[in-house]
Order: structure tokens, then C-alpha cells, then sequence
């Protein structure tokens, strides 16, 4: 790494060379302006109004502009020569709990490097007393023609500094938080739970920019004359119609999404949306009608084989009144059971009622000749 600050750390009287590098990197892909017409390069040239002419990077300083458009120059000698402890020294005022400090404050990153041997043994107290108090240190520092804020803590064995924003440089929240009317219920915090648990943690070194990637296929296959990759088709998830509703379905798509063994698997608890949907309604008055139709049609095929034996009763003269006793009580049960059938039902007890009516009278003529005959 480069070094692009060369200095000194101030704990209290003790001084330690560092050097300051870049902690950070940009893997960002860079594009050049060009002339949609025929292809050429569009160039920035620095001119100098007053002579019209392009000037040289050695020949360009800096000035402050006043409201009237007077222009006051200021050169490297002057800042270099102001009288701030901080123009050379990063100058530690406090150690407190990282907690303290807002995420929205750090900005760029920097470590920190002994700058040579003698600033080895003050280097690693300092490592060591920030790693045993668990604290950061708080510093205030200058760099690029300003003071700035730092923080600096333990990474790895290195030193690393945390360029903070000053606090009025953080905007207020007042004009951003939505309104206060909004409610949330137990139950969507509940669904909201199981979907963080789902979804788990994240090993944030196997995240990427698939975006940097996309587009270095797409110069690829520019440079060797092939056509660009498509673009994937965009996922419909359907229209979602209330936050509930979203939340199932996002907590069912990340469960597949991890697989069975995904972390975080099997922890989260789906509530079900509320009874008396129009689905399960459907389902409830589908199934008895499928139970009915088995039960009329079983009912049906018993009463034709009653039928059957019905008609065979007046071939036997000693079963006849068994045979008509079974037979209404059959008839009755069969127009009571089937609703399908049940006119065909009545209609077969009638007949059966005159056929047993008839035998019985048959009978009763036989015996009464029988017993003239006997007493003649």
C-alpha cells in the first residue's frame, strides 16, 4: 500500500510515528465520455480564462472565491504553517464504548502503520490498551486542506482509523420518519420475526457485486464482437393485496429459497391467515357432497336386491307372512333412507303391501273349506 499521509499520533505525551494508507479500495468500473457520432474521446482540458490557453497540472494552485468573485490565493506553505496541533498529528481527545458512536458519522477508512522502529513499542501499547479496554479512541486530525474527526480502533493487528462526519453535518430525521398514525399488530410482528429468523445470518464474505460482474461480461462479449447477455426474466410475485399476506409468502419463498438444510431452517413459526376465506369454504362444501353421492349410491343397489326378493315371496305359501313382515318394514326404511328415489320406493311398498293382503285372504278361504269337508 501507498502511504498518503505522513504524521504522528498524540497520546498524551507520547508521540508515534505512523503513516497513513487507504483501508478501502473501488472496484468500480470506470467509463470514458465519447462522441456518438463517430466514436471519439470527450476531454476535460483546464484553461485559463484569461490568456484562453490549456495549462499544465504544475501550474495550477488554489484560491478562495469571495462573493464579489475576488479570488484570494492560498498555497500549500500556508495551511502547512497554520497554527493547529492537528496539521500534522492525529491528536487523540477521548477513548470511549464504540456503542457511542453513530454509524451515520464514519466515512472513509484508514489503517494505520508504525513508521519506523522506534515507533514499534508505542504502536502496539497503544493496539493493546484499546484491545483490553474494549474502547475507541476519538481524535481529531487534518488532511486534504481540512480538520477532520477520526475514530480509531483495533483490526486485526492494525491500528484503523474511522474519518467521521462532524455532528452538524448529519441531518436532522425530523422531514423523513413516516406519519405517526400507523399501527402495527402483534401478529405482523410475529411474521416479521419469523421471516428474520429464516432468512438467518450472512457470511459477508461470500457477498459479491453481481452488478460489476454483469456488466464485465457485457464489455466481454462487446470486445469479441458477440451479442450482449440477455437479461433475466423478471420474477413475477403476483399482486400482493395486505402486509400479512406479504409476509407469508416471503417467509415460504426464503424457507425454499435455503433448502432443507438451510440455516436458519425449521426455526420460524407461519402463523395462518384468519378462517372463513373463500378457498376454505370452497373446500368445506365440497367434500359432504362427495361422502353423499357414496352413501346414496350404496343405499340404491341394497334397495333394488330388496326389490328382488320381494317379488319372489308368493312362490312360498310357509314364509308369505315372514316374507310380507320384511318386506314393509324394508319398503319403509328404503323410502326413508334414499331421497333419490324416493316415489320408486313408496310405489314398491304399496305393491307389496296388495300382494301380501291377497295371499293372506287366499289362505283363509283354503282353511274354511278344509274344515267343511272335516266336519261333513
Amino acid at each position: 500500500m501507498r502511504s498518503i499521509w505522513n504524521g504522528a499520533i498524540s497520546f498524551g505525551l507520547v508521540s508515534i510515528p505512523i503513516k497513513l494508507m487507504n483501508a478501502t479500495e473501488s472496484h468500480s468500473i470506470s467509463f470514458r465520455q465519447i462522441h456518438l457520432d463517430d466514436g471519439g474521446r470527450i476531454r476535460y482540458r483546464k484553461v485559463c480564462e484569461l490568456e484562453d490557453t490549456e495549462v499544465e497540472s504544475s501550474e495550477i494552485g488554489k484560491a478562495y472565491e469571495e462573493a464579489d468573485g475576488t479570488l484570494i490565493p492560498i498555497t500549500d506553505e500556508d495551511l502547512a504553517a497554520l497554527p493547529l496541533p492537528t496539521a500534522r498529528t492525529i491528536e487523540i481527545v477521548a477513548f470511549v464504548p464504540a456503542d457511542r458512536i453513530d454509524p451515520l458519522q464514519m466515512d472513509t477508512a484508514y489503517y494505520l502503520s508504525a513508521n519506523g522502529v522506534p515507533a514499534t513499542k508505542p504502536y502496539v501499547l497503544l493496539r493493546e490498551a484499546l484491545k483490553r479496554s474494549k474502547k475507541v479512541a476519538v481524535a481529531k486530525f487534518a488532511l486534504r486542506g481540512r480538520e477532520r474527526l477520526g475514530m480509531l480502533r483495533v483490526v486485526d493487528d492494525v491500528i484503523a482509523m474511522h474519518g467521521l462526519l462532524w455532528p452538524d453535518e448529519i441531518r436532522a430525521t425530523d422531514d423523513v420518519a413516516p406519519d405517526d398514525g400507523v399501527t402495527v399488530r402483534d401478529k405482523e410482528l410475529d411474521l416479521a420475526d419469523a421471516l428474520m429468523d429464516t432468512l438467518g445470518g450472512v457470511d459477508l464474505d461470500t457477498l459479491h457485486d453481481d452488478y460489476r460482474e454483469a456488466v464485465e461480461e457485457l464489455i466481454t462479449a462487446k470486445a469479441e464482437g458477440h451479442e450482449a447477455p440477455a437479461a433475466p426474466a423478471e420474477k413475477d410475485g403476483g399482486k400482493v393485496l395486505d402486509l400479512m399476506a406479504a409476509l407469508e409468502k416471503s417467509v415460504s419463498a426464503a424457507k425454499q429459497s435455503r433448502g432443507p438444510d438451510g440455516e436458519g431452517d425449521g426455526d420460524a413459526e407461519v402463523h395462518p391467515l384468519p378462517a372463513g376465506r373463500s378457498g376454505s369454504r370452497r373446500s368445506a362444501r365440497t367434500a359432504p357432497k362427495e361422502v353423499g353421492g357414496k352413501k346414496s349410491t350404496s343405499t340404491a343397489k341394497k334397495t333394488t336386491a330388496k326389490k328382488t326378493a320381494t317379488k319372489k315371496t308368493p312362490a312360498r305359501k310357509s314364509t308369505t307372512k315372514s316374507t310380507a313382515k320384511s318386506t314393509t318394514k324394508t319398503a319403509a326404511q328404503t323410502s326413508t333412507g334414499s331421497s333419490a328415489k324416493s316415489s320408486g320406493s313408496s310405489t314398491g311398498s304399496r305393491t307389496a303391501a296388495k300382494k301380501t293382503a291377497a295371499a293372506k285372504k287366499t289362505s283363509a278361504k283354503k282353511t274354511t273349506a278344509a274344515r267343511k269337508k272335516a266336519s261333513a
